[in-house]
């Protein structure tokens, strides 16, 4: 029976040893340590450069479109951050429309990071920002 507990401790050992080889996707918490280049630490000897890693939108600036309805009766007034808004005379609007915008979501020295490490473990995605 000995002989039958060490080979059932083996099989095991042998399947969890398969397993941490093919490296399943697992998620990572990073860094960021430097701009340019990009560098995330994700534990005191893994720092990752930018060909490891693929930024998400989240963590990007991009051009975006918005719409708006019609602006009533406010203008803006002096320059930020001290803008502010006043009523207009006479009444009027503004139809906005459809407005192209940039959305400043880009990494910063000290941002941490949500990873998550494509299998076989060369490639990080950098999905989010924490907090």
């Amino acid at each position: 029976m000995p002989d039958a507990v060490e080979l059932m401790k083996t099989i095991k050992r042998a399947a969890v040893d398969a397993v941490k080889a093919s490296k399943p996707v697992e998620v990572c918490f990073g860094k960021v340590t430097c701009m340019s280049p990009l560098k995330i630490a994700v534990e005191q000897k893994l720092v990752l450069g930018e060909a490891q890693l693929i930024l998400c939108r989240n963590v990007t600036e991009y051009k975006t479109y918005i719409s708006g309805g019609n602006l009533q009766n406010y203008y803006y007034t002096g320059t930020f951050p001290d803008s502010g808004t006043l009523p207009v005379d006479p009444d009027h609007v503004h139809a906005v429309g459809k407005i192209q915008i940039t959305v400043h979501n880009g990494l910063a020295v000290g941002d941490a990071v949500i990873l998550l490490r494509q299998q076989g473990g060369q490639k990080y995605i950098v999905v989010d920002k924490i907090g």
